[in-house]
């Protein structure tokens, strides 16, 4: 009965004050505004973070009524939630806990001597990032703006493009330390009800300390699943993408923090397909697609076909080719599997270089540094010029690759293939293909086969799978490919 007690607000408002005081460790930013009404006959206080709500509006829509307004017979919380207060996002409290949660999300606490609820008021106030065009996933013709880390500024832009009575948010706290805000927004009866429930399920459950960015969703939503390098939750910044997501009958989650967001169930054409392929003529987007795939196999085989020809199969190349390859290589001390293992290491350590350097010098250096490296290699006859040639058309086919998530195990199989090549050959690098189709095809993505509609072949839903069919103007016209019907 007591526990019960301490976690209930007091009716009694000096013992709110210390207890308050007390479990926010007297931090200096937590601010205790006390005050005294109009009719002089109770006090008040009210409670939250500097910084974290707005100043202004906390000044003229709640103090400025509370000291003018406040009635001098009757006094009620409620009727200082209806008639007094000004803001809109005002909701009751009871638990001391509650109190503490809005406080630290951004709103005021307003307690009163006498009143054994209070009421805490939306106020945030802290400095938002403004919608920009999307940084990871650049389009020349359609939508150029993108989410942000605002939570419902996301959710809005969504909105904007889904205009539907069905579209339902729900909202999760997930993170014991962090109580990171989660909404999961889909579209009612064309969303599978099940994958809803259990996605909620998984989340409210979790018992995970910190939830900082999308990733540790995650973590959360595909554990006890398959186990692969593959990513089988799309994420992305751009409202567009997601929006067309909803209308397919995904369910998108969206993390308060970060400006990507997820998308559940995802298949491996998703990671293919841009946005921009649906604001193009059909014939261009369709010839891009194809860019798309034949730059996906160039980056994941290119350099094992390389070593594969000039360590096993020279018989296979034309002469002229052959002896070109042979004066190249002559004064190399390595064989084809170690230059391609040093380049591609090299290539990767720029790549990074290049991301976490400042932008104004980044590019730069990575484009002299591959530029001065690869000649000087080339020079000390440390490798080939053919295989510098090799090196580059494969670093320039993973950037083809739209979704950055999925551009990442691409580049961690090619080193794998690269030494089944060096070791087997054509043979060995048939096999790892074999071995990768098989682990694609037995891939599910919260219960729809990751390959669908290619494997299990559809042919109904195949207007939109590989190349896009004339008629299909958008991504919810193939709304059954990531159904589980």
């Amino acid at each position: 009965m007591n526990d019960r007690k301490e976690t209930e607000i007091s009716p009694i408002l000096s013992m709110n004050i210390e207890r308050l005081r007390t479990l926010m460790g007297g931090s200096s930013d937590f601010i205790i505004r006390e005050l005294a009404f109009s009719n002089k006959a109770r006090r008040g206080a009210l409670f939250f973070l500097d910084g974290m709500v707005d100043m202004q509006v906390l000044q003229e829509n709640v103090i400025a009524p509370l000291l003018e307004r406040t009635p001098e017979h009757e006094f009620k919380m409620s009727y200082l939630r209806s008639s007094v207060l000004e803001n809109g996002e005002i909701q009751p409290a009871h638990q001391m806990q509650e109190a503490i949660e809005q406080i630290l999300s951004g709103s005021a606490l307003l307690l009163v001597d006498g009143a054994s609820e209070g009421l805490t008021i939306s106020l945030s106030g802290w400095e938002d990032r403004s919608v920009t065009e999307s940084k990871t996933q650049s389009v020349v013709r359609g939508p150029q703006d993108s989410f942000t880390e605002t939570l419902r500024t996301n959710t809005t832009l969504v909105r904007r493009r889904v205009k539907d009575t069905r579209v339902r948010v729900l909202s999760v706290k997930v993170g014991t330390l962090t109580k990171t805000d989660v909404a999961i927004m889909y579209l009612d009866q064309v969303a599978d009800s099940a994958l809803v429930q259990t996605i909620v399920q998984q989340l409210q459950s979790a018992k995970q300390d910190r939830v900082l960015e999308g990733q540790y969703l995650e973590q959360i939503l595909l554990k006890d699943k398959q186990k692969t390098i593959f990513p089988t939750l799309y994420n992305s910044d751009r409202p567009d993408s997601i929006a067309a997501g909803i209308m397919e009958g995904k369910v998108a989650i969206i993390v308060d923090g970060t400006p990507f967001v997820l998308l559940a169930p995802s298949l491996f054409v998703d990671f293919i397909q841009s946005a921009e392929d649906y604001y193009q003529a059909v014939y261009y987007s369709n010839f891009i697609r194809m860019l798309r795939y034949i730059a996906l196999c160039i980056c994941m085989l290119a350099p094992s076909v390389y070593i594969a020809l000039t360590t096993f199969h020279q018989d296979m190349l034309p002469t002229q080719l052959l002896l070109s390859l042979a004066a190249q290589r002559e004064g190399v001390p390595f064989p084809a599997f170690v230059e391609a293992v040093l380049m591609e290491f090299t290539f990767e350590i720029l790549r990074e270089a290049g991301i976490r350097m400042p932008r104004t010098i980044g590019q730069a250096v990575s484009i002299v540094g591959t530029i001065v490296i690869g000649q000087a290699a080339v020079e000390a006859s440390i490798v080939s010029a053919a295989m510098v040639i090799i090196v580059s058309i494969t670093a320039i086919s993973s950037f083809v690759i739209p979704s950055y998530s999925m551009s990442i195990p691409i580049r961690l199989i090619r080193f794998v293939f690269m030494a089944m090549a060096a070791s087997f050959g054509f043979y060995g690098l048939m096999i790892g293909i074999f071995i990768l189709i098989a682990h694609l095809c037995q891939l599910q993505s919260f219960g729809i086969p990751y390959m669908n509609p290619t494997a299990p072949y559809r042919k109904k839903m195949q207007n939109d799978a590989i190349l896009r069919l004339p008629g299909v103007n958008n991504q919810s016209n193939s709304s059954e490919r990531g159904s589980r019907s």
